[in-house]
Parts: structure tokens; C-alpha cells; sequence
């Protein structure tokens, strides 16, 4: 990328700023310092713990946030419950501690006004229908909380609907899953579709009356990852109106980085750590295996093929973008952190992408969507009550 293209790309994220999908810096603070935010403040620099904190939110032209309220997919019913509420007060906590940089956001409005006023907008996202413990009433219980979207799943199939790295469970969604995904319409919380299997996504796109998201995956076409959205699944998004966001997990972006994660997950397995384990015992393990496999390194260059590729499938009212920082222990050289947004945004300049392209990837096209959500939902609240059908009821 050239310094002209760089700083053409910082002047555009002044007007309009990156919207990201997804950030697991609310597991990471649990993980780190179980919510100890004076050892983690992010007011200051945090590189050598994080990759993100507000000094570095700015340097990247982040105007607005979807915080992952994420909780392991191997906690399961109270406890998955209550650790997602633990990850809200996190949130919650962040947002009273930093009013003057993050703006709590409800709504697509909320997230103009915090344009406006040069805050960055803070929403949340719930990783996993485990968070639920399969209870409606518990949806609109983390809807009345704050949270704007909910994955379906995470890395293991739950009761209702199948993941993208399990073995096939329901076929998708099950009865009750598609009753879970019409109850998220009537509430006006985004469906999303990152982490589930394509069977549950062509599902969920059955279904769902209002647009839904894929708040942080990348092309299969480009990297065979079950991660990954099928081109089948992507020409589907303009008839429904929807999102994917581009994520920059490197064994999801760079196919060389596939096989060498399947191995370091082994390893990381083997010396005691969950694989997604990002504390610092678990990084040494991860460092240590690197230094004598060294690690396929991915690029801003590698991210921006998958953008290409899906602008040509999808077209650019359908695209995002959903870092996942601070939920992988890897990122592509280049976007090594939250500053890194203006070197993608530059390289898309030099590959011919417009002004107008690029603001609708970095803000118009997310706050749309939600906007949307929100639309379909009010419509749906007038013409029927909240769900109370059970899993026991719908799928026996």
C-alpha cells in the first residue's frame, strides 16, 4: 500500500469509521484478570496483554463496537447462563468506566448519535445458543440486557442446531431452533451465523423474516474452512438483506493455516490448555510449538482476496467487517491489533475499491441491517405475543 492510500484511508474512517462485528476482549479480561480492570485498563496501551484498549481503537477509526459476550461452548445450562451474565456486567462495567470513548448502543440510531458526538458505539453479541440453556424466555432476558445479535452456535452443536466444527446433529435447525430464530426476529436480535454448519445457515435463511449477520467469518471459495461461508449461502444475502463480516483469524483466511492450527491445537491439547486458551501459560505452550513449526503468516493482502471474492458474489451492500481480536491467539501481519483497520482500507484503495464501496464495509452497511432488525421486529410485536414454546414441546 502506498502513504497516499494510507492516508486516504484514515481521512475515510474519520467520516465513516469501522463497525466491527465481533471483539472477545470481555472473555479476555475474565480469562487475564477476572475483570480486574485495574490490571487491564484500557484507557492506556495493553500490547503486551491485548489487542485492544482505546488508544488503539482510535489509531484504527473504530466508530462502533459489537462486544462478544462469549462464554465456552462446554459450559452448558445455569452455568453457561450465568457466565454470559458475567460477561454482560463486563460491558457494563467497561462502558461506566470510559463514558467519554464508548457509548452504550441499543439501536442503528444510538450508533449515528455516537458518530456524531466522536464515541465509539458499543453494542453486544452473545457467542453460542448455549447461552440460553434453551429458554426463550432467557432470549429476551439477554435482549432486555443489551445484546443486539446472537451466534447460533459456537464450536460444538447444541440441542437445536449444528455447528460448523461438530459432527452433523439435527440436520440444522431443529423445530424448536427455527422457533428460536422467529422469536429473535420478534425481539429484533440479529441471527448470526458465524460458527454454524452450512445446513444450519441455509436454515436459518429459510426462516428468518428480518436480515442476519455473519459477524466474523470469510469466504470457503478462498480457504476451505467449515468456518467459512459457501458461496451458495452468500448469493442468498441480497434476497435477505444481510451481512458477512469479514474476519482475520488467520486459520480461517490463509489455507496454509489450516493444516498447521490443526496441529497446534493437538499440541496445546496435549500439554493440558483448551485450544482456544489465550493466558499466558497457554501462549508459551503456542510460542514454544511455533519456534519449532513455524506458523504460515497471513496478510492484509490475504484478507482482502476474501473481500474481492465475496464483492463478486455478493456485492458491496453485503459485506463487513469482524476482526475477532482478542478471541485468536494469531493475527495477519498488518492487523496485528485494533490499529491495524487503516491498512486494509488502504490496500482496498489500491485494488480499486471506491469511496463509496468502502464506507458502506466499514459503517453503512452494519447499522442498516440493524436498523432493518429493528423494523421487522416492530412490525412482528404487533401482530403476536412472545414465544413460551419449549425444546421439549417442538422437538420431543
Amino acid at each position: 500500500m502506498t502513504s497516499a492510500s494510507l492516508e486516504a484511508a484514515r481521512e475515510l474512517l474519520r467520516e465513516f469509521p469501522v463497525v466491527d462485528g465481533h471483539n472477545d476482549l470481555p472473555w479476555a479480561l475474565r480469562a487475564q484478570v477476572r475483570y480486574d480492570l485495574d490490571a487491564r485498563d484500557i484507557a492506556g496501551h495493553q500490547g503486551a496483554h491485548l489487542h485492544t484498549d482505546i488508544p488503539r481503537l482510535r489509531e484504527g477509526g473504530v466508530g462502533a463496537q459489537f462486544w462478544s459476550v462469549f462464554v465456552r461452548s462446554d459450559y452448558a445450562g445455569d452455568k453457561a447462563v450465568s457466565a454470559t451474565l458475567e460477561q454482560i456486567d463486563c460491558v457494563r462495567q467497561l462502558l461506566a468506566r470510559y463514558p467519554a470513548d464508548l457509548r452504550p448502543a441499543l439501536t442503528a440510531a444510538d450508533m449515528e448519535a455516537a458518530r456524531a458526538e466522536g464515541r465509539i458505539a458499543s453494542l453486544m453479541g452473545a457467542e453460542g445458543g448455549h447461552s440460553i440453556a434453551d429458554s426463550l424466555a432467557t432470549l429476551r432476558g439477554l435482549y432486555a440486557l443489551g445484546v443486539r445479535y446472537m451466534t447460533l452456535t459456537h464450536n460444538d452443536n447444541i440441542a437445536w442446531a449444528d455447528s460448523a466444527t461438530d459432527e452433523p446433529g439435527v440436520g440444522g435447525l431443529s423445530a424448536f431452533g427455527r422457533e428460536v430464530v422467529r422469536e429473535m426476529n420478534r425481539e429484533g436480535m440479529l441471527v448470526d451465523l458465524s460458527h454454524v454448519a452450512a445446513t444450519t445457515m441455509r436454515d436459518a435463511l429459510d426462516t428468518s423474516t428480518a436480515p442476519v449477520i455473519f459477524s466474523h467469518s470469510s469466504s470457503r471459495a478462498v480457504c476451505d474452512h467449515p468456518r467459512n461461508i459457501p458461496d451458495d449461502v452468500l448469493e442468498r444475502l441480497p434476497g435477505n438483506g444481510g451481512v458477512a463480516m469479514v474476519t482475520f483469524v488467520p486459520k480461517f483466511v490463509l489455507q496454509a493455516a489450516v493444516d498447521w492450527t490443526l496441529a497446534a491445537d493437538e499440541n496445546m491439547r496435549a500439554h493440558g490448555f483448551h485450544h482456544l486458551d489465550t493466558t499466558a501459560e497457554a501462549m508459551k505452550v503456542h510460542r514454544a510449538f511455533e519456534e519449532t513449526t513455524p506458523r504460515p503468516i497471513a496478510t492484509v493482502s490475504t484478507v482482502a482476496d476474501h473481500l474481492d471474492h465475496m464483492r463478486e458474489i455478493v456485492g458491496v451492500d453485503h459485506l463487513g467487517i469482524g476482526g475477532d481480536y482478542d478471541g485468536t491467539a494469531f493475527t495477519p501481519d498488518g492487523l496485528n491489533d485494533v490499529s491495524g483497520y487503516p491498512n486494509l482500507i488502504a490496500e482496498l484503495l489500491d485494488r480499486g475499491w471506491s469511496r463509496a464501496d468502502l464506507a458502506k464495509l466499514t459503517w453503512q452497511n452494519a447499522v442498516r441491517v440493524l436498523g432493518a432488525a429493528e423494523d421487522v421486529a416492530r412490525d412482528l410485536r404487533a401482530t403476536r405475543g412472545p414465544s413460551n414454546a419449549t425444546i421439549e414441546q417442538l422437538d420431543g
